[in-house]
């Protein structure tokens, strides 16, 4: 068996895509392939099945196939096992680490308030595909899942927004200095509350912007989204942006085909030849169109 997918990964702020070997286990990512804006991304699945993607990168015991359209990649068992140690499942109140409390901005309206562990920095943030962020405070994990609450009761903000909500504003982004704008009015606000644990060391207002990170300034509107991978199906393309887990790619009939890279997990993927014009041989793995403009269409 060859090369195994791992999924998109944000290293140092920038994209790649992991590979795994070893029999499909993945607690050593064995080789990491970065993706530059600009660039083809060409490949071909070699795979006849889909395999699961293990629990907390430790490989699936069970070898088990998973669904193609399954965006987790897992198994039930493996599932089962990620979400008993989990801290979005409440599952870790031990937890001795630090943790911040994040907003994150998605779109006009769309800001949401979450946590992640102090050690990982902003990386969780471009795993969400946030555009923008600022911090909130600094504590023990359940201060800050107390702060996490007292912003969704007293403010409604909430601390999940939709995936295809996110992505289908990505292209229609306002203004850099709108987007600050708005959530530091919200931190303002949240700051203003009472009911802070006094464990929660508070973090002063400061934006940090990913549209440039992610290549999203003058972006072109969504014509395809791929829905699966295939045995045999061929994804190529110029990449043009890269947030979140998903891949926009600029292909050889002028549209941009969006690619969750969650759907890639597990598969064995081998290169594909691009073409002189750099737009890649296409896109043969099923893609539900989409008109230009109108991104409800996707979903």
């Amino acid at each position: 068996m060859g090369w195994l997918c791992g999924g998109l990964r944000w290293t140092a702020g920038r994209p790649a895509l992991a590979w795994y070997g070893g029999g499909g286990r993945l607690e050593h990512v064995e080789r990491v392939s970065e993706l530059t804006y600009g660039g083809d991304v060409a490949f071909r699945v070699a795979g006849v099945e889909r395999l699961c993607a293990g629990a907390r990168r430790g490989g699936c015991p069970l070898r088990a196939v998973v669904p193609r359209r399954s965006s987790a990649g897992q198994c039930p068992e493996c599932a089962r096992l990620d979400r008993s140690r989990s801290v979005a499942a409440d599952t870790m109140a031990d937890d001795p680490r630090t943790y911040a409390v994040y907003l994150a901005w998605f779109g006009p309206g769309m800001v949401k308030v979450g946590i992640t562990a102090d050690e990982r920095g902003s990386a969780r943030l471009l795993e969400q595909g946030a555009v923008a962020f600022t911090w909130l405070g600094r504590g023990p994990l359940m201060a800050a899942r107390r702060t996490e609450e007292l912003l969704r009761a007293a403010l409604g903000v909430p601390d999940r927004i939709p995936y295809k909500v996110k992505r289908a504003e990505r292209v229609s982004l306002s203004a850099r200095v709108e987007r600050a704008r708005e959530i530091a009015e919200l931190h303002r606000r949240a700051g203003a509350l009472a009911g802070w644990p006094e464990s929660l060391e508070r973090a002063p207002f400061e934006a940090v912007d990913h549209a440039g990170v992610f290549g999203l300034e003058g972006l072109r509107p969504m014509t395809g989204v791929v829905t699966e991978l295939a045995p045999g199906g061929v994804v190529a393309g110029r990449l043009l942006a890269a947030a979140g887990p998903d891949l926009h790619l600029g292909t050889a009939d002028g549209g941009v085909v969006v690619l969750d890279t969650r759907l890639m997990s597990g598969w064995e993927l081998v290169q594909a030849a691009a073409s002189g014009a750099g737009a890649g041989v296409g896109v043969t793995v099923p893609v539900k169109s989409v008109e230009p403009g109108v991104q409800g269409g996707l979903f």
